[in-house]
């Protein structure tokens, strides 16, 4: 009671709802006398003692909700994290479903995981206290759901034991289809921060179910009280747990060499990097067994999942800083192309040599050259490509260009594209659209160029960009003179991507409300120009039709604005990252400078930003918004005090540095970096 009565005033203090403050009090009293969770209960009162309020809040007032497939989040005590109690009552869950889905089989899945390991990289807990999830791995949780599994009478297909491999991302797409299985589970956060960790369930098909089948799923896990358990050594010598070998490695291979469109172009050397996690198995394997030169990036080799060498701890190949190191090593060796993947290898990043320089290319980018690469090879009649919404137009242009079928109005997430692939192969039309998959693409570095692999797959893209590159080079070109010809062809499409951080409970409730506010009064304006439409996804008159369920819902909370014939804005809350995410698009004009577009289009997502905090009630300066997207709101929101006090050491003449690094260090690691392009751009020099 005393603890609940220092948390029930602690609650008091912060600025959210009587009803959160209400449910993290009760969740905390309901977690206090759970035996079940009982060596959480001194990490809780530890945090009682510190006065951590808002992140025992945050811990608290709810159950980590679903998501883009599953749970995900930071690992920690409380229901909203991740831990051994939300893991073990998930796969409960999920056992039960897929019972319901498969009545009167012997089921069985396939579990997979990355390399994460949890040693609370951002020191939210305090150290003189035992934290029982100090140390846990991907493969603890992996064990502790093929416990429960194997309890449920579901057979587990996992790696044996000490295993130095991994099953990544699209592995396990493929081994639920490869082995049969019924579902598979991945123990994965792909490419969030080190303290966090996740469990994304599958189907049968080697997808994630799309709604309403995922709402039935949530439903499931949601009506869980007790979690059944065998012990993993009897689950392995009752066959109940049976090992994975290396033919699953090699099948995958297969398919995605199968995916070769020049066989005989194999002169590009390539650096990659698999940013601590699996794709040295994937990516790095495939190029290497179809005969090209590949070296991988020391430093960032090694599996691990604190991702020590990684700038900003973020695992990302959408972060172009990411690839720094293999760039400089590129560089050293005379290589062609740079290639990344995240942790679970299903997103792929490129930096590609042009003109003796390096350039970076974003997904969308990725997607339009994989497109045309797959359409000047395409082998069948009516080929269609699969694109999310939010994905840029550029890829539906070079598609219908050359003769292609396209469906492009997908909700984000690849399970979309997943289902699309199943559409076209029952039913033989999905959207209206007649023909056979040939390329599916989400523009956060999303790919797959096979309809034997359900998710996104980095091997079989980096595969054909690999040939497409030795094609160019044996021209004297590059993959970007190969994107500037699509340029020529079709027009230039600028695409740029805004996120806005907002974290724990208060952050959430800020990311509800700058949605809720948008949709209840669309603005006739952004920036300089007049919004000539407005469309909410959950408009059930639209597109999309009817909703199907609250996983629809949640799924549909998208508002797109439309500035005139070339230009559109679109919001949404991302559904793995505490973020809203502002996606806008302008098309160049016959001749229009691309540079000139890219910084028009810039503008107009940073227009949209600041009267998405306007309407918070939040100033913020626009140079704030050139730090880092990785970078919190709360802490742009500083920034503008840093560059007063920066300011007047200078006029006094006082040392910069190391004083700055000091005042940096709530912000993160490799903090400077997340920064100095806002610094810059407030009129900053500084040197060390």
């Amino acid at each position: 009671m005393a603890t609940l009565d220092a948390a029930r005033s602690g609650f008091a203090t912060l600025a959210v709802a009587p009803e959160v403050r209400t449910a993290a009090l009760d969740n905390l009293g309901s977690w206090l006398a759970d035996p079940r969770v009982a060596d959480q209960v001194p990490m809780i009162e530890a945090l009682v003692r510190d006065g951590a309020w808002d992140l025992l809040l945050d811990s608290f007032y709810q159950v980590i909700p679903f998501g883009t497939g599953g749970r995900r989040g930071p690992v920690g005590v409380g229901p909203n994290r991740i831990n051994p109690f939300t893991i073990a009552s998930s796969i409960q869950g999920h056992a039960r479903y897929l019972r319901e889905r498969h009545p009167e089989v012997d089921l069985s899945v396939v579990v997979a995981y990355d390399v994460r390991c949890y040693r609370d990289a951002l020191g939210h807990y305090p150290r003189d206290v035992p934290n029982p999830m100090l140390g846990m791995t991907s493969r603890d949780f992996a064990e502790l759901a093929a416990e429960v599994y194997a309890a449920n009478d579901v057979t587990v297909h996992i790696l044996p034991r000490g295993s130095k491999a991994f099953v990544s991302t699209p592995e396990l797409s493929f081994a639920i289809r490869y082995y049969g299985a019924h579902g598979g589970l991945n123990v994965s956060a792909s490419h969030n921060p080190p303290d966090d960790n996740g469990a994304k369930v599958y189907n049968h098909l080697g997808g994630q179910e799309i709604p309403p089948h995922d709402e039935a799923l949530v439903r499931v896990v949601a009506e869980v009280t007790e979690v059944r358990r065998r012990p993993y050594a009897e689950a392995l010598e009752a066959g109940r747990i049976q090992e994975i070998g290396p033919d699953l490695s090699e099948a995958y291979l297969g398919v995605n060499l199968a995916c070769s469109v020049a066989p005989e172009a194999r002169s590009a050397h390539v650096v990659f990097t698999p940013l601590h996690g699996t794709g040295d198995g994937t990516v790095a394997a495939l190029l290497d067994r179809a005969g090209f030169r590949v070296d991988l990036e020391p430093t960032q080799s090694p599996h691990d999942g604190a991702f020590p060498e990684v700038p900003f701890g973020t695992p990302n190949p959408e972060v172009p800083q990411s690839m720094d190191r293999a760039v400089a090593l590129a560089e050293e060796l005379g290589a062609d192309l740079v290639m990344a993947c995240d942790p679970d290898a299903d997103r792929l990043g490129v930096v590609a040599r042009h003109r003796g320089s390096w350039r970076f290319l974003s997904g969308n980018e990725l997607g339009a050259l994989v497109v045309r690469v797959a359409l000047d090879y395409v082998r069948f009649d009516n080929p269609v490509v699969i694109k999310t919404e939010v994905t840029s137009s550029l890829i539906q242009r070079i598609a219908e260009a050359r003769g292609a079928r396209v469906v492009g109005h997908l909700l984000v997430g690849f399970k979309y594209i997943g289902d699309g692939i199943r559409r076209l192969e029952e039913e033989g039309t999905f959207q209206g659209q007649d023909g056979r998959f040939l390329v599916g693409v989400e523009e956060s570095h999303g790919l797959l160029v096979t309809p034997h692999i359900r998710d996104k797959d980095a091997a079989g893209a980096a595969l054909l960009l690999a040939e497409a590159a030795s094609l160019e080079k044996a021209r004297g070109r590059s993959l970007v003179d190969l994107l500037e010809d699509c340029w020529a062809e079709v027009g230039f499409v600028s695409n740029t991507l805004l996120s806005t951080v907002m974290r724990g409970a208060t952050g959430r409730a800020r990311i509800v409300a700058i949605q809720e506010s948008f949709r209840r009064e669309p603005p006739n304006r952004i920036g300089s120009r007049a919004v000539t439409a407005f469309y909410d996804r959950r408009d059930e008159a639209g597109p999309f039709g009817p909703l199907v369920s609250g996983t629809d819902r949640n799924a549909r909370d998208v508002l797109v604005f439309e500035l005139g014939p070339d230009a559109r804005l679109i919001l949404r809350p991302s559904g793995t990252e505490p973020k809203n995410k502002v996606y806008a698009e302008l098309c160049g004009r016959p001749g229009q400078d691309p540079a000139e577009v890219d910084a028009a289009c810039q503008e107009m997502a940073e227009d949209f930003v600041l009267l998405m905090l306007e309407r918070l009630g939040t100033d913020c300066p626009r140079w704030a918004l050139k730090a880092s997207g990785l970078l919190p709101m709360e802490r742009k929101l500083e920034l503008p005090a840093l560059v007063d006090a920066i300011r007047a050491r200078q006029a006094r003449g006082d040392a910069v540095f190391p004083w700055l690094d000091g005042e940096l260090e709530r912000f993160g690691k490799d903090a400077y970096g997340l920064v100095e392009p806002a610094l810059s751009a407030a009129g900053l020099t500084l040197a060390r």
